[in-house]
């Protein structure tokens, strides 16, 4: 598999409609990047709903969520998994920001988000744990490859001048 193509600052960050966790509640509700412009969005990548990093990580987003919304940031959470899944991920963790689901790993390829990594010093393919910073117009402010789960959303925040709520 080739290496996957790496989003730079000043890129059109790649647009998309995909289906949200409220999908499973029967709503069938999507959500559109062209939706949120003309706000910041930070767009997250993770590999899979429920695990202990990814938990780790949107709890993080989620305790961050009103400091980020003050500063003119919207949170997205990007994962393949299920919109069944999403929603249950949403509710046992008490998360305040969509999640929307790319099962078929399109936009997830297409932000470079989606390929060969390393995992316990093995090569493997998956989603390769990601933030993007989009700007009002929908280009790419910051594209942050191989980030910790732990640690990160403060990092962030500290990057972007965001202070805690």
């Amino acid at each position: 598999m080739a290496e996957p193509v790496r989003l730079q600052p000043g890129d059109p960050a790649p647009d998309f409609s995909l289906p949200t966790d409220n999908l499973a509640k029967g709503t069938g509700q999507t959500l559109s990047l062209a939706g949120l412009r003309g706000r910041r969005v930070v767009l997250y990548a993770y590999p899979a709903a429920m695990t202990p990093g990814c938990t780790k990580q949107a709890c993080d987003f989620r305790d961050s969520l009103a400091s980020l919304r003050t500063a003119g940031y919207e949170v997205v959470g990007i994962s393949p998994d299920p919109p069944a899944k999403l929603a249950k991920f949403r509710q046992r963790d008490g998360l305040t920001f969509p999640l929307v689901s790319d099962e078929d790993r399109r936009v997830l390829t297409a932000y470079g988000a989606y390929g060969e990594k390393q995992l316990y010093g093995k090569t493997v393919t998956g989603v390769i744990r990601s933030t993007f910073v989009i700007d009002e117009k929908g280009r790419i402010e910051r594209a942050l490859y191989n980030v910790k789960a732990t640690g990160h959303v403060a990092k962030l925040r500290r990057e972007l001048g965001v202070d805690q709520a």
